[in-house]
C-alpha cells in the first residue's frame, strides 16, 4: 500500500497557462500543515499557480508575498484559535500592501462561515469548496474586466 500513498502525495506539476496565482499558507502560531498541503495541491491539480509561503507565517509576511506574486487569491489554512484571532490583522496587512478586494479564502476546523463573513472572506470546508470558490472567484474577476 505504500506505492499508493506515494501516488496521492505526488506533487502535480505547475500548470502550464494557469487559471490565476493562489497564495496559500497558515498564519502564526500555526504548526500544521497537513490540511493546506492537500488544498494547495487541490488547486495546482485544478490549473491555479500556488505559491506556498508556509506555516506560521506572519501576516505582513503573508500580504508582502501576495503583493510580490501579484496573487488573485489568498487561502488561509486556520486549525487553531490563536491562529484564527490574526485573521482580522491579515486583513490589515493586506490594505497596507494595496491589496484591499482581493479574493480571500478560509477553511479549517478553528473558522466558520461567519468567522469568514465578519473578515470579507470566503469559507470552505474541504479542499473540494477551494477549488470551487476559487474557480468561481477568477471568473467573476475576468466577467469584470
Amino acid at each position: 500500500m505504500s506505492w499508493l500513498k506515494a501516488m496521492r502525495e505526488k506533487e502535480p506539476p505547475e500548470p502550464v497557462n494557469p487559471l490565476g496565482t493562489v497564495v496559500i499558507g497558515t498564519l502564526h502560531p500555526e504548526v500544521m500543515d497537513t490540511a493546506k498541503d492537500m488544498v494547495r495541491r487541490s488547486l495546482k491539480l485544478a490549473q491555479f499557480k500556488t505559491v506556498d509561503v508556509g506555516k506560521g507565517v506572519s501576516p505582513e509576511a503573508f500580504a508582502s508575498k501576495a503583493r510580490e506574486v501579484n496573487a488573485d487569491i489568498i487561502v488561509v489554512s486556520v486549525l487553531l484559535t490563536a491562529a484564527k484571532e490574526n485573521l482580522p490583522k491579515l486583513i490589515s496587512a493586506m490594505e497596507l500592501e494595496g491589496l484591499k478586494g482581493k479574493t480571500v479564502i478560509i477553511g479549517g476546523a478553528a473558522v466558520t462561515k461567519e468567522d469568514a463573513d465578519k473578515i470579507g472572506a470566503l469559507f470552505g470546508k474541504t479542499r473540494e469548496d477551494a477549488v470551487a470558490l476559487a474557480k468561481k472567484a477568477i471568473d467573476q474577476k475576468r466577467n469584470k474586466t
